[in-house]
C-alpha cells in the first residue's frame, strides 16, 4: 500500500490521454481509477472538469486503508464522495469520485461490474505474471467501461416508481362500517369490570367451578347486549356513579384508626455548630498570592508515599506493561458442533484434517461470519463500544474477503492475526505527540507552552496534571498551573495541594533558586478563558517553560459549559488540547468524544477550529485487561493517546505500548 504523500506512480503502458466523457453519467463521475495496493495505477478515467485523483486517493490511502477504517466503503474528501472495493486476490483497490451533492445510485452497481469484468480480463496476466504482469501488461479499458457506466445508468432508469395502493388494495377496504364505529364509554368499562375482578381476587373470592363459569359467562354476554341498548345519556350516568362509588370506598379505606400525628413536610437543613453561611469567609484562595513562594510553603508528608518507585529513572515516562499467558497456548480449532460426527477410516480422517487445515482456497464471507461473531462478542466483553466492534469486523472482513490462505492455517487464526494487525495500527495514528520535543521548540521561541486539559466529571484531570507536572519538572522544565476550573468546590485547594507537594519533592534549592512549580489562580466565578489569558502572559513575563490548564468537569450535553470550553480554547489557542477520559468507559467514550469534538467546532469562530488533539487515558489500573476504552477514543478521534494514568502517586503515568495494549485486549 502507498504511504503518506508519496502517493501512486502512473503503470507503463497505462492509458494517458483520456477522452472526454459524453453526456449523461460519465459527466457526473470526477474520476474512476484502479491500482495496486503498492501503489501503482493501472488504468484511470478522468471526467471533465472534474479535480486530478491523485489528492483524493491519497487521502483515501492515508485515511481509511492504511488506518484499518475500512467498515464503511464510502469517504468523503472536502467537497468528492469516494466510494472504494478492495480486490484481496490480486492486491487491487477500485475507486470511484464524484460530488457529495450528487445522489448517484448507480455508483454501486459500477463498481462492482467494473471489478468483475476487469478482474475476469486481466486474470491471465496476474495469475502467470504476478508483479513482473502489473509492471509490463497494457490494460485498455476505456471501451469496457463507458460500456458498464451505460448499463449501469440504464438500470437505475428502468426501475419503476413506486405505485401507491389503491383502496381495494388497502386493509381499510376490507373492515365494515359497523366495526369502525365506537361508542363512548365502553372501553372504560371494560377497564373498571378488569380491576373489579382484580379487586374480587384480592379481597379473597375465588372463582366458582367449571358449571358456574359457563353460567358467569351467559351473565356478562347477557349484559353486554343491555349496554348496547342503552343511550348515551344513561351511560355516562352508570359511570358516574360507578366513579364516586369507587372513590368513597377508597377513601374509607385510607383513613387509619391512628391519631393524626402531620409531620412537617420536607427536611430541614442541618446546621454545623463550626459552621458559617457566609462564602467568602469559606472562600480560602487567594488571589494576591500567584508567583509568590511564600503561597507555597513546604509541606511535610513522606516523599515514598508519593514517588511509589524508588527504583525508576528521573524524568523518564516508562511504557505500558502488560503479561501475556498467550505463549504457552496453542491455536484451538473451534469444530461445528451442529454437526455430527462420523466414523471414517484411518485414510479418510487424515485426508479431512488436511483439509481443514491446508490453504488451497480463497476465504469467503460464509467461511469468516461465525469468527467474526465470536471476536465482536469478544471485544464488546473487552470494553470496546458496540458500534466500533462492529465496525472492525467489518474491516477485517473486507481486507480478507478473497484472500488466499496460507499453508496449514486456519480460518480463525488468519482472522485472528489480521484483527491484531488491525488494533495495533489503529492505536497508532498519523500524528506522534512529543511533548517533550513541542516544549524545547517553544523555549527557541522563548514563549511557554501551553495544554489544555478538558473532560468529563470526575474523571482525574486535576490528578493527571499534577503528574504530568512532576513528568516536566523532572525533565528540567518549569511548569506554571492555571486554575481555571472556578466551579468546583475545593478545585483551587487541591491545585494548591499537589503546587506545595511538588515543591517540596523539588525545592528551589534543588534547582539554582528557582521555583519550579506555582500556582495561578483568582478563586471561584470567574470567567475561565480571562484567567487562562492572564496566566500565559504571567508565564511569559516570568519565563515559564510550560502552563498546564486546568478546566471544570462537564458532561458532553451541557451545551452552555461546551460554548465556554469552546471559548476558552478559541481565545488562548493553546498548543495541545487534552481529552481526559477513564478506561472504565465503554459505550459513553463514542458519545462523549464525538459530542465534544463537535461542540468545539460548533462554537468556535475560527474557519479551521481546533478540535481535541491528544488524549490521557486515566484509571487503567482499575481495569485488568478491559482496555477496549482505549480502543473506541483512538478509533473515534484518529489522535493518539498520548500518556496513561496507572495509579495515585506522581510516578504512575505511563506512555501507551500499542503491543501491550493489544496482548491484553486479545487475552481469552
Amino acid at each position: 500500500m502507498a504511504r503518506g504523500g508519496r502517493g501512486f506512480r502512473r503503470k507503463r503502458g497505462a492509458e494517458r490521454r483520456v477522452r472526454p466523457a459524453g453526456p449523461g453519467a460519465a459527466a457526473m463521475l470526477d474520476f474512476f481509477t484502479i491500482f495496486s495496493k503498492g501503489g501503482l495505477v493501472l488504468w484511470c478515467f478522468q471526467g471533465v472538469r472534474g479535480p486530478a485523483a491523485t489528492a483524493p486517493v491519497n487521502a483515501l490511502i492515508r485515511s481509511v486503508l492504511l488506518q484499518e477504517r475500512g467498515g464503511n466503503n464510502s469517504f468523503t474528501h472536502e467537497a468528492l464522495t469516494l466510494k472504494y472495493k478492495l480486490d484481496n486476490q490480486f492486491e487491487l483497490v477500485f475507486v470511484v469520485g464524484f460530488q457529495k451533492i450528487l445522489t448517484l445510485t448507480y455508483v454501486d452497481k459500477l463498481i462492482d461490474d467494473v471489478h468483475k469484468e476487469f478482474r475476469d480480463k486481466y486474470r491471465n496476466e496476474f495469475q502467470q505474471k504476478g508483479a513482473l504482469g502489473l509492471l509490463n501488461g497494457t490494460f485498455d479499458f476505456k471501451d469496457d467501461f463507458m460500456r458498464l457506466l451505460r448499463d449501469a445508468e440504464e438500470s437505475s432508469k428502468v426501475r419503476a416508481p413506486t405505485v401507491m395502493k389503491t383502496f381495494e388494495q388497502s386493509q381499510k377496504s376490507q373492515k365494515t362500517v359497523k366495526c369502525m364505529i365506537e361508542t363512548r364509554g365502553e372501553k372504560p368499562k371494560e377497564k373498571v369490570k378488569n380491576k373489579k375482578n382484580k379487586g374480587s381476587k384480592k379481597d379473597g373470592t375465588e372463582a366458582v367451578a367449571a358449571p358456574s363459569k359457563a353460567s358467569a359467562g351467559d351473565k356478562q354476554l347477557s349484559a353486554a347486549g343491555d349496554k348496547e341498548e342503552l343511550t348515551k345519556d344513561e351511560i355516562l350516568q352508570k359511570n358516574r356513579e360507578e366513579f364516586f362509588r369507587r372513590h368513597m370506598k377508597a377513601g374509607e379505606k385510607s383513613r387509619s384508626p391512628k391519631p393524626d400525628a402531620q409531620k412537617e413536610k420536607g427536611k430541614k437543613p442541618r446546621v454545623w455548630d463550626l459552621g458559617n453561611s457566609n462564602a467568602k469567609v469559606l472562600d480560602y484562595s487567594n488571589s494576591a498570592t500567584n508567583g509568590s513562594a511564600e503561597a507555597c510553603p513546604v509541606e511535610e508528608f513522606d516523599p515514598d508515599m508519593a514517588l511509589g518507585d524508588k527504583n525508576r529513572e528521573p524524568g523518564r515516562l516508562y511504557d505500558l506493561e502488560y503479561e501475556s499467558d498467550d505463549e504457552a497456548e496453542e491455536e484451538k480449532v473451534v469444530q461445528n458442533p451442529s454437526k455430527p460426527s462420523v466414523k471414517k477410516g484411518g485414510l479418510g480422517g487424515m485426508f479431512g484434517m488436511l483439509k481443514g487445515l491446508v490453504g488451497s482456497k480463497s476465504l469467503t464471507r460464509e467461511d469468516m461470519d461465525p469468527v467474526l461473531e465470536k471476536m465482536k462478542d469478544h471485544l464488546i466483553a473487552k470494553n470496546v463500544a458496540a458500534e466500533i466492534a462492529v465496525q472492525l469486523c467489518e474491516s477485517v472482513a473486507k481486507k480478507l474477503e478473497g484472500k488466499v490462505m496460507g499453508t496449514f492455517t486456519t480460518v480463525t487464526s488468519t482472522v485472528k492475526q489480521a484483527l491484531q494487525e488491525a488494533l495495533v495500527q489503529i492505536l497508532q495514528p498519523q500524528r506522534r505527540v512529543d511533548v517533550l520535543r513541542d516544549v524545547m521548540d517553544a523555549q527557541r521561541h522563548r514563549r511557554p507552552y501551553v495544554i489544555t486539559f478538558c473532560g468529563v466529571n470526575g474523571v482525574g484531570k486535576s490528578t493527571n496534571l499534577a503528574k504530568i507536572s512532576f513528568w516536566l519538572i523532572e525533565n528540567g522544565f518549569s511548569v506554571l498551573i492555571a486554575a481555571c476550573d472556578t466551579f468546583r468546590a475545593g478545585a483551587v485547594e487541591q491545585l494548591r495541594t499537589h503546587t506545595r507537594r511538588l515543591n517540596a519533592l523539588h525545592p528551589p534549592e534543588s534547582h539554582g533558586g528557582r521555583t519550579m512549580v506555582q500556582l495561578y489562580e483568582k478563586g471561584y466565578g470567574k470567567d475561565a478563558a480571562g484567567i487562562a489569558m492572564e496566566a500565559i502572559s504571567y508565564a511569559r513575563n516570568q519565563g515559564f517553560d510550560v502552563v498546564l490548564v486546568d478546566t471544570a468537569g462537564r458532561m458532553q450535553d451541557n451545551a452552555p459549559l461546551m460554548t465556554a470550553l469552546a471559548k476558552l480554547i478559541a481565545v488562548n489557542a493553546p498548543d495541545l488540547v487534552l481529552f481526559v477520559g477513564e478506561a472504565l468507559v465503554g459505550n459513553e467514550a463514542v458519545d462523549q468524544l464525538v459530542k465534544f469534538n463537535k461542540a468545539l467546532a460548533d462554537h468556535s469562530m475560527a474557519q479551521t477550529p481546533r478540535l481535541i488533539d491528544g488524549i490521557v487515558l486515566t484509571k487503567f489500573d482499575t481495569i485488568d485487561d478491559k482496555v477496549g476504552a482505549a480502543i473506541s477514543m483512538t478509533y473515534i478521534t484518529s489522535k493518539p493517546i498520548v500518556f496513561v494514568g496507572t495509579g495515585q502517586t506522581y510516578c504512575d503515568l505511563r506512555s501507551l505500548n500499542a503491543k501491550a495494549v493489544v496482548a491484553a485486549l486479545m487475552k481469552a
